[in-house]
């Protein structure tokens, strides 16, 4: 697999991954509403919640409209990270259609295009981020931890997981691996880190995670280039949180009453990333202690 779509490649993630990618010799081509900031691969302008468009983009990308007219060869891989990336920027009514049907769209078209494998942007929102109503049942948290998304964004990427297991069961050809991302940092916003020191109330909704796009970037790949079939999930964070302050005394503080695991380390995340690591091989590199 050496031809890949990226979907929201404009964006900070997609970005990311796209530079992942070249660096290890894929050819790409980055499917966006919006231009690159910088031109790093080719560039398709779609807007993905038109059906026709995302069928026409990949399509072309797996070159069974004409294969010469496709940037790439024959693709047989999508990462999709195309999407409105938070709650809070848009209406939520706006948010959920936009992400259902983007996503819906980009599934059906790249199994109707006959693609292997679709990489894709679930959240950690889905185990009830913001954690203002719904606290965490343990930490770390992980994918077996319950669903309580409390936005439109949230229940949007827990009813994608859905679909991306239906569609795998209309078509058992396409597999597809689901990230449940956590708050992205690119390395030039750790110096906002620190704002978050001494008050722990301001990074508590989501448990004090982080995950450095380049790590971010690097689990897409690796979900790309594994042999795991079916609809998979992982939670995708950095090894440590983004406070000073050690894990016991921040849960002293905000969550008194959840239950600790065994063995959690004083800085270890809270966004547990156990089974990418044992399943994908997933090894973060990055942390702003360093």
């Amino acid at each position: 697999m050496n031809s890949v779509v990226v979907t929201g490649g404009s964006g900070k993630v997609g970005r990311a991954v796209i530079r992942d990618l070249l660096d290890r010799g894929y050819r790409v081509m980055n499917v966006d509403v919006a231009p690159p900031p910088e031109p790093l691969c080719h560039f398709m302008k779609a807007d993905l919640t038109d059906f026709g468009q995302a069928v026409e983009a990949i399509t072309m990308a797996a070159g069974t409209v004409d294969r010469r007219r496709t940037p790439l060869g024959t693709t047989t891989g999508v990462i999709h990270m195309a999407g409105i990336p938070t709650s809070s920027i848009a209406p939520d009514t706006v948010t959920f259609q936009n992400n259902i049907m983007s996503t819906y769209n980009i599934f059906s078209a790249a199994t109707r295009a006959g693609i292997s494998r679709v990489v894709w942007a679930s959240s950690e929102t889905i185990y009830g981020v913001p954690m203002t109503r719904a606290t965490p049942a343990y930490v770390p948290i992980d994918e077996d931890h319950p669903q309580v998304p409390e936005t439109g964004y949230a229940l949007a990427k827990m009813l994608c997981e859905t679909m991306a297991e239906e569609m795998h069961r209309w078509n058992p050809h396409t597999s597809f691996m689901g990230l449940r991302i956590s708050h992205v940092f690119d390395p030039a916003e750790y110096g906002t880190i620190p704002d978050y020191w001494g008050n722990q109330s301001l990074k508590k909704w989501d448990l004090w995670g982080w995950v450095d796009s380049r790590d971010a970037a690097q689990a897409c790949r690796l979900a790309l280039e594994s042999d795991l079939t079916g609809a998979q999930v992982f939670t995708i964070a950095a090894a440590d949180t983004a406070m000073r302050e050690p894990n016991r005394t921040l849960l002293a503080d905000a969550f008194p009453d959840t239950p600790i695991k065994d063995g959690l380390g004083d800085f270890e995340t809270l966004i547990g990333i156990e089974k990418a690591r044992r399943m994908l091989g997933y090894a973060p590199q990055h942390t702003w202690r360093t």
